[in-house]
């Protein structure tokens, strides 16, 4: 992914708020309304393999408590950590994503 178009796409977003929409080509915008953008994918990859992470951690931690000899307490809070500290890097990922947009928004053109 590159960062210009990753740009672009905010511009064409700040653009389409402010009333001032490009005219987009035929094919690019069919293309566009079809196909989620690469750095979409990318985010809802994240976010899901953080909720897996979380599932993951909380299903080993009612597995202990419940009983299941197979089941370290080590492994249990290990895996709960993991989980913890993956959400909070994505918190601040998506902090530093809005505060981007922001900026950009605020931009004179």
């Amino acid at each position: 992914m590159q960062i210009t178009q990753v740009l672009a796409e905010m511009r064409a977003l700040q653009a389409r708020a402010s009333g001032f929409s490009e005219a987009p080509s035929a094919a690019g915008a069919a293309a566009t309304a079809t196909q989620p953008s690469e750095f979409a994918n990318l985010m809802k990859g994240s976010v899901d393999s953080v909720a897996g992470m979380q599932n993951h951690a909380t299903a080993m931690a009612s597995a202990y408590e419940s009983g299941d000899k197979s089941i370290d307490l080590t492994n249990v809070m290990l895996e709960v950590q993991k989980a913890s500290l993956a959400f909070r890097a994505m918190t601040e990922v998506r902090n530093k994503l809005v505060d981007a947009y922001q900026q950009v928004m605020n931009m004179s053109v």
